[in-house]
């Protein structure tokens, strides 16, 4: 739904199981349309589409895309943005490092990827830019460190990202549809923190993927180069850059020196924990956490150091042995906790994080999509879970009411300003 400042708000349907295209829309029906009922009753509400592969073939069968387009319009729904992170099943079963399989190097995620682009370019209404996230390329810990086997990856995903670049424009020159992928870097993604990205984007990308431009559609190097700016953006999760320490606005400060564009915001809190000395209340803490460790997703943990240096481990359970070490003074662990919840008994979210992005958005306009991205209700301590239609409508409501604030903070403080340089 548009809010404040023209932004476009929904939350990814990545929170619903369904791996075939009769679960998706069987849960659009039933979540999708009571929601758009209570937060969005007179305009048209955005759906952040997830469509695995098994889904995104059957929905290409048939009448079925049709049918589903004429569906959203007499609901006044559309769908701006899809998830392509996951590929297979994201639910009711061990998903762990397989949410990163097949990765870039590989013609499934490939064609994965471009079906879902066909698919966009269909549904996606006239006049409004659209978007797809996928993984941060490959899973870091597949490579165990080699320099060679990394490069080798690079190189590849680069070469198939290409092919999808060039898929992107000439569904652009054909239709008008302008869509963009979006990279989500995450902790122990192969890309995983905007430094990673950066110059992944700057060494790999921009020059393989313009090159391979020219080559296969006989443009100008400047063309070229400026359809890889516009169609690979970066997937910004709140919570994946909270995990690593990174600042937002030094992070936004170094994409738009680099031209680098981003594609949207996924709204999202990690657990974290400020770490006392007294080994009796760490304790304490280590028994709050382990209610969050779970057999379904990877949880990884990031511990932040007396020297400011930062230790990572793999999953909860590998890094619950260590919460006594003295020399740790944080612990922020990739589990997606609701936005609104700003702490949990002796636990507290990462949520301030949220609110320094949405104060800088409110200063600079740069992006379009709000994309609140909470996949992990099943999973979530008893104690938390609410209805979720009620969790849903929560979450939307707590980010929309936050960007009315920052920009009527922004406003006051331009106020105080001007009346400060008059005086």
């Amino acid at each position: 739904m548009e809010i404040q400042n023209g932004y476009q708000l929904t939350y990814c349907t990545n929170i619903h199981p369904g791996e075939t295209w009769a679960a998706v829309f069987e849960s659009l029906q039933m979540y999708a349309l009571p929601v758009k009922a209570r937060v969005s009753p007179n305009k048209p509400f955005a759906i952040g589409l997830r469509l695995s592969d098994v889904a995104s073939k059957e929905l290409e069968q048939g009448e079925q895309l049709t049918e589903f387009k004429l569906w959203l319009a007499e609901h006044d729904l559309y769908v701006p943005i899809i998830n392509g992170f996951p590929f297979g099943s994201f639910h009711g079963e061990a998903v762990k490092d397989d949410v990163h399989r097949p990765d870039w190097t590989t013609r499934e995620r490939l064609e994965y990827t471009k079906r879902l682009a066909r698919l966009l370019a269909f549904l996606l209404p006239e006049g409004i830019v659209g978007g797809i996230s996928t993984s941060p390329l490959s899973y870091k810990p597949w490579l165990a460190g080699n320099a060679q086997q990394t490069q080798t990856v690079l190189q590849s995903s680069t070469q198939h990202l290409a092919e999808l670049v060039e898929e992107l424009v000439r569904i652009r020159a054909q239709s008008g549809r302008h869509i963009h992928l979006d990279i989500e870097p995450e902790p122990d993604g192969l890309l995983e923190t905007s430094a990673e990205f950066i110059d992944y984007y700057e060494t790999y990308l921009l020059p393989q993927v313009s090159g391979h431009l020219e080559a296969q559609l006989g443009i100008s190097q400047q063309r070229a180069v400026q359809a890889v700016y516009d169609s690979v953006q970066l997937c910004y999760d709140v919570c994946h850059f909270a995990l690593a320490y990174e600042d937002p606005a030094a992070v936004l400060e170094q994409l738009a020196a680099k031209r680098i564009k981003v594609g949207r915001v996924q709204i999202s809190a990690a657990l974290k924990a400020d770490l006392p000395p007294n080994s009796e209340e760490r304790h304490a803490l280590a028994q709050q956490f382990s209610a969050f460790s779970e057999s379904t997703y990877l949880h990884q943990v990031l511990v932040r150091n007396y020297d400011n240096s930062i230790t990572q481990y793999p999953d909860l359970p590998a890094a619950l042995p260590h919460i006594m070490d003295a020399q740790a003074t944080e612990w922020r662990s990739h589990f997606h906790v609701p936005v609104f919840l700003e702490r949990y008994n002796l636990l507290q979210s990462t949520q301030p994080e949220i609110q320094k992005i949405l104060r800088l958005l409110a200063a600079q306009h740069f992006t379009t999509y709000l994309e609140v991205e909470t996949y992990t209700w099943e999973v979530l301590p008893p104690e938390i879970k609410q209805d979720l239609v009620s969790s849903i409508e929560r979450e939307l409501n707590w980010v929309k009411q936050n960007v009315e604030l920052s920009e009527l903070q922004l406003n006051e403080s331009d106020i105080t300003y001007k009346m400060g340089v008059s005086a």
